[in-house]
Parts: structure tokens; C-alpha cells; sequence
């Protein structure tokens, strides 16, 4: 297999039912999925630990995710609840009843203090983390409420319903400031770019739409898949997206060059989830045959690497990115609209040649289960030659562009480790306090069972004594 051909590291198998969602945590050592089977479970990246399973949620869970800090995962349900789960052996958790109708998606803000919830009973709901206190909602989507996300700054919110819409919603004014419409199907899954510039939305009728949202224009469509698109992920650097499929595939586009670079055969059905790590350098899936696929990208760096392209030869420096450099696809006042179709029968053909197959030990929870086979099939506009020019490089974590800008006015790296230490810390406590308040009312309505019951017998031996 090609060093820039993503490779299938791990295969989790343990949920009894579909996957709905997946998340990595923001150190890469554990992933958080969610099933129709009522379960959260998190899986240890280190092999030989075991994973965990939690259950508390009464019906299928919809939607997973990691706080900012790894050290809390929320999680949605169709029994109209959300939890929030300390993500260790014990399964610590508070659960707050979050709507009148099935959730379909929970997710944090940037700065792990507010969460957005979707719901079948057609609104969003914003609320914050500490005491989970409802905050406010919106209520002008006519249908079924899929799925809602934070812009990267948590200024703005993006939603998408059966209603056949997708809102933009400031946060602050409480309005609805842009609506984008979708004709053949309706949106499932939609999410901000990196860059907060622009949306994407995976739909039912099998496209992938991107809309810039400082002009309401439509950037790319994508016709790749045979199946309703399920799901969809920015790479981090946002020059790449990933989406999955009821046909059952993940598809990797090329969102600078405008089209299909990988087409990853793994599942056995339909590829309800999809999910990059915070640097970029894996993503997982999750599928309607239970399983949990955690891959390798190994891709990010055949074009470009934070916008900037990075060649084998030579010792050279990489030059940090200008503002120009940084849009991962042309952002121009009046954008042409980038197509994509499907490959045809004879592509598929071609792309047989350039086929590869990897196999990766499964692990299950509990046991071993057998290895997965997996195939990558590349796009055959892309020659080997080029792909062997070019080296896997690991994308620039925050703290590396942080550390390198110091004088630009940025944060050093050392200060950035310790805030984000402390917003950790800060996450525990708010979460230890919500489980004593939950404790605290327990007692209280004990309590007052205990008092009520006295009064009953105190009336009771009056009522004895008159007599």
C-alpha cells in the first residue's frame, strides 16, 4: 500500500446494534460511539485496554461527543434525554431531560461551556454545561430537527431539518439569519468548515452541497455516492471531507481540487458516522453493521499542508501560510460552482488496478474477533508518480502554530498547556458538582418523604387518640 493511501489501524466490535455516532477525544486515546442499542461505549486506543460500556439511556443514542477537554462526553438519545458522562471505569454521569421529542444530536461550543441540542420536536435548545440550565431555542424549523453544530468562534449555529431547510442562527441575537434549501432531499448532517467561512451538507438525496455563508452562494456540489449521505467531516486544515454512505462506502474529496480522491470499502452496509481527530492524522467510522473502524489518514499531505504544498526532496523550510493561502477552495465573491459526479462502471474498472487492500487485527470488546479487510480505491485522475513525490507529514497541532507565532501575538505554547489544564480541571469540578447537586436533591426529596410521613403518622395517633 502507497504511503499517502489511508490504512485501516483498528476494528472495534462490540455494540449490539447499529453505530450512530463516533468522536475521538482531543488526545487520541479514546473514542466515543453511540448505538441503536442504548449504549455509549469508549474504546481505549491502547490494545490491551478494555473498553467501556455505558448504559443509563433508556433507548437508541443518536449522537456522541467529547467535550473540548476530553473530560466529559455528552450524548443524545431518543428517550428525550442528554447525559453527560465522565469517560472512566465508573460511568459517572447526570442526565437532564433535554426535550419533548427524540434527541438527534448534541454538541459542545469551542470553549466546552455551552451545548446545543437537536430534537425531533422540531427546535434547537442551547443550554450551558454547569447545572445543564436551558439557556433559549429556536422554533422556526416545520419538520424534524437532524442534526445542529457550533461555528468554530460560537457566534453562529447551523442546523438542518426534514423540513427540507438549513438555517444559520446567531447566537446572540437569537435570530435566523440565512436559510438554504434543499429541493431533492433533505439535509442529514451538516457542519462548519474550519474556517467558519463556510457549511457543508450531507443529504438524502446523495450529494454533498457546500455553501459559503458570507454570500449565500453554493461553492461545490458533489455527486459521488449511490446512497443517501449520512454523515461528513472536515480534516482539521480544511483542505479535505470526508462522507459516508447508506451505499456503504467513505469517500475522501479533495475540496482545493474539487474532487473524489478516495473511495474506502470496510463496512458490510450502510456508513452511518464519520469523525477526524483533532490533528487530522486518523478518522473513524461507524456503520450499520456494528462495527467501529479507526483509520489512518496517511492523504493529508499529497497536496497541501496547512495550504502549503510539502515535497519530498530537499531539506527546504515550510513557510507559514498567508491569509490567501489559508482558503481551502476558491472563496471569491461570485464562486463557480465546482461538480463532481459518480465514477462509471469503466472508472471503477481503472481503479481496480490501483486497488490495495490492508488488514488490521479486530478487537472486540472482551475478545478477539477475525480481521477486518478493508479496500482503498483512489481516484485514477491521480498518478502514482505524484503520490510518490510526496511524504507523510503530521499535520501542525495548535500548540506547534502557536509556539511558532509567539511574536505574531498568539499564546505560547507553555501558557496554552496550562489553560488548557485548567479548563480540564474545571471540567471535572463542574461535573463532580452537578453529580452532588443530583445527589443533594435526592436527599432533599427523601427528606421530605421522611417529614411527610411523620405528619401522616402524627395525624394518624391523633386521629387514634380521639377516638
Amino acid at each position: 500500500c502507497s504511503s499517502s493511501d489511508p490504512t485501516l489501524e483498528r476494528h472495534f466490535k462490540g455494540h449490539k446494534g447499529a453505530v450512530t455516532s463516533v468522536d475521538f477525544s482531543c488526545n487520541m486515546k479514546q473514542i466515543a460511539t453511540g448505538s441503536v442499542d442504548s449504549c455509549v461505549m469508549i474504546w481505549n486506543m491502547k490494545p490491551q485496554m478494555r473498553a467501556y460500556r455505558f448504559e443509563g439511556h433508556k433507548d437508541a443514542v443518536t449522537s456522541v461527543q467529547f467535550s473540548p477537554s476530553g473530560h466529559m462526553v455528552a450524548s443524545a438519545s431518543r428517550d428525550k434525554t442528554v447525559r453527560l458522562w465522565v469517560p472512566s471505569i465508573k460511568a459517572d454521569s447526570t442526565e437532564f431531560r433535554a426535550h419533548t421529542a427524540a434527541v438527534r444530536c448534541v454538541n459542545f461550543s469551542d470553549d466546552g461551556q455551552t451545548l446545543v441540542t437537536a430534537s425531533n420536536d422540531k427546535t434547537i435548545k442551547v443550554w450551558t454545561v454547569h447545572r445543564q440550565k436551558f439557556l433559549f431555542s429556536f422554533n422556526q424549523h416545520a419538520n424534524w430537527v437532524r442534526c445542529a453544530k457550533f461555528s468554530p468562534d460560537d457566534r453562529l449555529i447551523v442546523s438542518c431539518s426534514d423540513d427540507k431547510t438549513i438555517k444559520l442562527w446567531d447566537k446572540n441575537s437569537k435570530e435566523c439569519i440565512q436559510s438554504f434549501f434543499e429541493h431533492a432531499g433533505y439535509a442529514n448532517h451538516v457542519d462548519f468548515h474550519p474556517s467558519g467561512t463556510c457549511i457543508a451538507a450531507a443529504s438524502t438525496d446523495s450529494s454533498v452541497k457546500l455553501w459559503d455563508i458570507r454570500t449565500n452562494k453554493m461553492l461545490q456540489h458533489y455527486q459521488v455516492h449511490s446512497g443517501a449521505v449520512n454523515s461528513l467531516s472536515f480534516h482539521p486544515a480544511g483542505n479535505f471531507l470526508i462522507t459516508t454512505s447508506s451505499d456503504s462506502t467513505v469517500k475522501i474529496l479533495d475540496l482545493l481540487e474539487g474532487k473524489l480522491l478516495y473511495t474506502l470499502h470496510g463496512h458490510q452496509s450502510s456508513v452511518t458516522c464519520v469523525a477526524f481527530s483533532r490533528t487530522g492524522d486518523y478518522f473513524s467510522s461507524g456503520g450499520a453493521d456494528e462495527q467501529v473502524m479507526v483509520w489512518k489518514s496517511n492523504f493529508d499531505c499529497i497536496k497541501h499542508c496547512n495550504g502549503v504544498k510539502v515535497q519530498k526532496k530537499g531539506t527546504s523550510t515550510v513557510r507559514p501560510p498567508t491569509s490567501s493561502s489559508m482558503a481551502p477552495f476558491p472563496l471569491n465573491s461570485d464562486p463557480s460552482v465546482l461538480h463532481c459526479q459518480v465514477s462509471t462502471d469503466s472508472e471503477h474498472v481503472n481503479r481496480q488496478e490501483s486497488q490495495t487492500a490492508s488488514h488490521a487485527q479486530s478487537f472486540s470488546h472482551g475478545s478477539h474477533s477475525r480481521a477486518a479487510h478493508s479496500q482503498v480505491y483512489r481516484d485514477p485522475s491521480i498518478s502514482s508518480s505524484s503520490t510518490r513525490q510526496t511524504q507523510t507529514t503530521q499535520l501542525p497541532s495548535r500548540h506547534h502554530q502557536s509556539d511558532s507565532h509567539t511574536s505574531d501575538g498568539k499564546v505560547p505554547s507553555g501558557i496554552a498547556n496550562a489553560l488548557e489544564h485548567i479548563i480540564g480541571q474545571l471540567d471535572i469540578l463542574t461535573q463532580t458538582v452537578s453529580i452532588l447537586e443530583q445527589r443533594l436533591t435526592l436527599t432533599e426529596d427523601k427528606l421530605k418523604e421522611c417529614l411527610e410521613n411523620q405528619v401522616e403518622i402524627g395525624l394518624h395517633l391523633q386521629r387514634e387518640e380521639a377516638k
